[in-house]
């Protein structure tokens, strides 16, 4: 199954008490890089994040982004530290009585609220079970969302490939219909070079002629790589159809064996007719590269 690399997905959950929004971007990439950006006070459940985009996401860049509001309670808690309290009450009372401070005497609420450590503020304890549920469920929408949008775009994917697939047997097929008149067309022309040199004063042996353009053909004979070829394109096909997710590195690797055949048939075939049609080849087969880059 082909599917695209790149893609948007979102996911929403809310209740009374908070709403969590997931957003997911990917694009094209080698391997499977995922970045997670979510408050710090959640990062627990980053590595939960990852692990369930990768059973869904094979291959690509892949940007996960968390935005959290909370409605029915703060983030933070308040902490109290009498015992600190305490001690700046004492150590204000006696510092008033021993240099006879001015003023009505009183120490205030305000004042002893402002000293270091007697109210303190700390993240709110969280369920972290619950909130990973309810993150999974936005986490899901989303990636259900990117996923059907990368099948959309590799549908497209999949079509274009096909037609290039046609293409490139097509042509396959015209150099396969063309390289056997290769050696008949030699022998032809070494006999017509042989009589303008020699100006038919030399009788020329046909077997000595017949020899010539056999060697000739065995070094231009290019059915193995026909055939080579012809399977690489049936491969191709196969991986396109298949229900198998992430072909896009084996793809890969195909195009690199097409590319190497429709160079090996452009250097040995060695008749003018062939190059061209080596040339319109792995004008496809680069067509494929490029697209292959986009995939899954």
């Amino acid at each position: 199954m082909v599917k695209s690399m790149t893609g948007y997905g979102r996911g929403i959950y809310s209740d009374e008490q908070r709403s969590i929004t997931v957003e997911i971007k990917a694009v094209n990439h080698r391997y499977c890089d995922i970045s997670v950006k979510m408050p710090r006070r959640y990062s627990f459940a980053e590595e939960k994040i990852k692990a369930a985009a990768k059973e869904v996401l094979m291959r690509g860049k892949i940007e996960i982004g968390v935005s959290i509001d909370n409605f029915g309670k703060s983030e933070t808690d308040v902490n109290l530290n009498l015992d600190a309290a305490k001690r700046y009450y004492d150590a204000l009372t006696e510092l008033g009585q021993n240099f006879d401070l001015s003023g009505d005497g009183q120490i205030s609420l305000s004042l002893l609220a402002g000293m270091t450590d007697v109210l303190t503020t700390v993240p709110a304890a969280e369920d972290e079970e619950e909130f990973v549920r309810e993150l999974m469920t936005a986490l899901g929408e989303a990636l259900t969302g990117i996923s059907e949008m990368r099948a959309v775009e590799g549908e497209k994917l999949a079509a274009d490939l096909l037609k290039r697939a046609a293409i490139m047997e097509n042509t396959k097929n015209a150099i396969a219909e063309r390289a056997p008149k290769i050696e008949v067309e030699y022998k032809e022309r070494l006999h017509t070079r042989i009589n303008e040199l020699l100006d038919g004063s030399v009788e020329i042996s046909e077997e000595r002629l017949a020899l010539e353009a056999a060697v000739f053909a065995d070094k231009s004979n290019i059915t193995e790589e026909l055939v080579r070829l012809g399977s690489h394109i049936d491969q191709l096909r196969s991986f396109i159809n298949s229900e198998e997710e992430a072909v896009g590195k084996k793809i890969d690797f195909l195009v690199q064996e097409m590319n190497r055949e429709a160079n090996t048939i452009g250097s040995k075939a060695n008749d003018m007719e062939i190059t061209s049609r080596m040339l319109e080849l792995k004008a496809e087969i680069e067509k494929i590269r490029e697209q292959v880059q986009n995939i899954e």
